[in-house]
């Protein structure tokens, strides 16, 4: 059984690469919709929020869990392995590593939320990796907001303003690869691409879902419940476009600080 947990519903992009790879996997998705989004919050509040979704994904007798958050993958892994003992797995390392295979001019461009930049999470993995490589981050906090607020067609101006906004200076420093370093973000992937022409984008969700599958043994369970912090109504309707498929399962509410 494979546990997922995001600040919200951008998670629920790593469950549908997840599925894509494995579509017998059993998933347990906690979605913290009541504390939405973690990127402003400080250190200690997101090592705290993020031990609590854990400890509820264990309860539920999870195998592994993926930290489908940049945030939470970029300040808390350490407390959340020295907490569980089952594998926990953050999207940090993955997405580095693949957008140092992909990148050709050596310089690759880091989206994220407050936290997650500050934190210098990617730079320093990429820097271990390639330290002839260039690294440059932006910080983009109207994106989870805008994801969660439902403004994700494509074509739609606020969005494409907002990314042009945030984006335009990576574009002048000629980037050539650039790591979504939040789950959220490949829902408004085509306004990215609009304001990043030509520029590979790396999806965190999809890299950290192609390390779970080469670490997890597939088991018989092939059930999804999915838990929310906030309430419920609307969260299967708007989840389908994050997953690509409607879901057939009730979604609970939970109250997270139980935990």
């Amino acid at each position: 059984m494979i546990g997922v947990f995001d600040s919200g519903m951008g998670g629920l992009t790593a469950v549908k690469e997840i599925l894509d790879i494995m579509p017998d996997a059993g998933i347990r998705y906690f979605g913290d919709t009541g504390r939405v989004p973690y990127g402003p919050r400080s250190r200690e509040t997101i090592i705290r929020y993020a031990l609590q979704d854990a400890r509820f994904l264990a309860s539920q007798d999870v195998d592994v869990i993926l930290v489908a958050c940049g945030t939470v993958s970029s300040t808390a892994m350490e407390a959340l392995r020295a907490e569980l003992d089952i594998p926990v797995i953050g999207v940090v390392e993955p997405t580095a590593e693949a957008a140092v295979r992909a990148t050709k001019n050596k310089k690759i461009g880091i989206i994220g939320t407050p936290a997650t930049v500050s934190s210098g999470s990617y730079a320093r993995h990429i820097a271990s990796l390639d330290p002839e490589i260039e690294t440059f981050s932006v910080a983009c906090p109207l994106f989870v907001p805008l994801v969660e607020g439902g403004f994700t067609a494509e074509g739609c101006r606020i969005t494409e303003l907002a990314a042009e906004h945030y984006l335009a200076a990576l574009r002048e420093k000629g980037i050539d690869t650039l790591i979504m370093g939040c789950t959220h973000y490949p829902i408004i992937a085509d306004a990215i691409a609009k304001a990043l022409p030509g520029v590979t984008l790396i999806n965190s969700g999809a890299e950290a879902a192609r390390v779970l599958a080469n670490t997890v043994t597939q088991k018989a369970d092939s059930s999804a419940r999915y838990f929310v912090s906030d309430s419920p109504d609307g969260f299967a309707r708007a989840a389908s476009l994050f997953l690509g498929r409607s879901i057939d399962t009730q979604v609970e509410k939970i109250d997270i600080e139980n935990y």
